[in-house]
C-alpha cells in the first residue's frame, strides 16, 4: 500500500465491487479505509482523461452532522481546502453527489500514513516535526487562522524524503468561527488538548498539543490507541524514562508542547518551530546539558543567576583542561541564553 488517508484502517482493502464513478470521470482502484460510524469511506481512484491518481472521500448524508451554524461537515472541509494553497496539504480537486452520498475528491500523495507501524530515527522524527510545524505556521497565518483539531499519526503522511503532509480537515475550523455544541469536542482521545475536552476556546497552541502527542507516539513506538497509557488523570505525560537517549533540550521542548495549560505551551507554531530548529535530539546528558535545562525551566532571576554561576564554574574547569572546547561551550551557552531570552520576551 502506498498510503492510507483514512485513520481507521492500517491496510488497503481490496474489493471486487467498487462504486461506479465513470459518469464523473473517475475509476476506483482500491478502497483505502472506512469509518462506518462516521459514514465515510475513502477510495484511491484515477481520472479517465489524465490517469492522474486522486483520493475520493465518501460521506453518508444521513450520518453527517452540521457545524458552523448548520453547514455540513463536508462543506466545511471543502471551504477550508479551497482556502489552502500549500504543497503539503492535498488540494481540493472536485466534488459531486449521488443519492444519499456526497463525494470529495482530493489530490493524491504517494506517502504512507504515520498510523502504519513505522520506525524512525530520532533525527528523522525531528525532521517530521519541523515539516508539520511549517504547515501549521501556514495555517495559523491565514485570516482568520485555521485550527486542524485532529492532528495525530493517522492524519500525517510522510514520504521517503521525510516530507510530511497534513490530511483530513473534516474537523478543522476557523479560529473565530462559532461551533455547534454537539461538535465542540470532536477530536481523538489522547491527542485532544485539555482545553478542547473542557469546552474552552481553542487557540494556535491547541494544535501544538496534538503534534506533541504525535511525536511522543513516534519516539516511544506507541500506537495511537494506546497513547492514554502515557497520560495520567491530570493530563501529565509520563514518557521521559522511555527516552533515555534524548537530549534534555529536546525533552524540554517536547514537554512544553504538551503542557496541560495552553498558556504554558509555545504561543504558536512559529515560536515552536524557531525553538526546535537549533535543538539537538540526541544528547549525552552532561552537566552542561542539565544546567541548560534548569535555566530553561526556571523563570526567577535568582535561580537563573545561581545556575549561570554554576555553568561558569564548570567552564572554568573545562578551560584548564581544553581551551578550544571551552570556547565552543561558551558560544553554545550564549546562543542558548539568547534564544531563551527571546522566547521569554514573547
Amino acid at each position: 500500500m502506498e498510503f492510507d488517508l483514512s485513520h481507521e484502517h492500517e491496510e488497503t482493502i481490496s474489493h471486487n465491487h467498487h462504486p461506479d464513478f465513470s459518469a464523473e470521470g473517475y475509476q476506483v482502484i482500491s478502497e483505502l479505509g472506512r469509518n462506518l460510524a462516521g459514514g465515510r469511506i475513502t477510495y484511491l481512484a484515477k481520472e479517465f482523461n489524465s490517469h492522474t491518481k486522486v483520493v475520493i472521500k465518501q460521506f453518508c448524508s444521513a450520518n453527517t452532522t452540521a457545524d458552523w451554524s448548520g453547514v455540513k461537515a463536508y462543506e466545511q472541509e471543502i471551504e477550508l481546502l479551497q482556502k489552502c494553497h500549500h504543497p503539503r496539504i492535498p488540494c481540493y480537486v472536485d466534488s459531486f453527489e449521488k443519492p444519499g452520498f456526497f463525494y470529495l475528491v482530493q489530490e493524491y500523495k504517494n506517502a504512507p500514513s504515520l498510523g502504519l507501524k513505522r520506525c524512525f530515527y530520532p533525527q528523522e522524527i525531528k525532521q517530521i516535526a519541523l515539516s508539520i510545524l511549517e504547515i501549521l505556521v501556514y495555517l495559523q497565518q491565514q485570516v482568520p487562522a485555521i485550527i486542524h483539531r485532529d492532528i495525530k499519526p493517522d492524519n500525517i503522511l510522510v514520504d521517503t524524503e521525510l516530507n510530511a503532509y497534513l490530511v483530513d480537515f473534516g474537523l478543522a475550523r476557523l479560529q473565530d468561527a462559532k461551533i455547534d455544541f454537539s461538535t465542540l469536542v470532536a477530536g481523538t482521545p489522547g491527542f485532544m488538548p485539555p482545553e478542547e475536552q473542557c469546552g474552552h476556546e481553542l487557540t494556535a497552541a491547541s494544535d501544538l498539543y496534538s503534534l506533541g502527542a504525535t511525536l511522543i507516539c513516534l519516539f516511544t513506538n506507541t500506537r495511537s490507541v494506546d497513547i492514554d497509557k502515557l497520560i495520567d488523570h491530570k493530563y501529565r505525560w509520563n514518557f521521559q524514562k522511555l527516552l533515555p537517549y534524548i537530549s534534555p533540550h529536546f525533552l524540554l521542548w517536547l514537554k512544553k508542547m504538551v503542557e496541560p495549560n495552553s498558556k504554558h505551551r509555545y504561543t504558536n507554531a512559529a515560536d515552536a518551530l524557531q525553538a526546535l530548529k537549533p535543538v539537538r535530539v540526541i544528547g549525552s546528558g552532561t552537566k552542561i546539558d542539565y544546567l541548560f535545562a534548569a535555566i530553561y525551566q526556571k523563570k526567577n532571576i535568582v535561580m537563573l543567576g545561581l545556575v549561570t554561576i554554576a555553568i561558569l564554574a564548570v567552564l572554568g574547569t573545562t578551560l584548564r583542561v581544553s581551551q578550544p572546547s571551552s570556547v565552543t561551550n561558551s558560544i553554545e551557552i550564549q546562543n542558548f541564553l539568547n534564544a531563551d531570552e527571546a522566547t521569554n520576551s514573547k
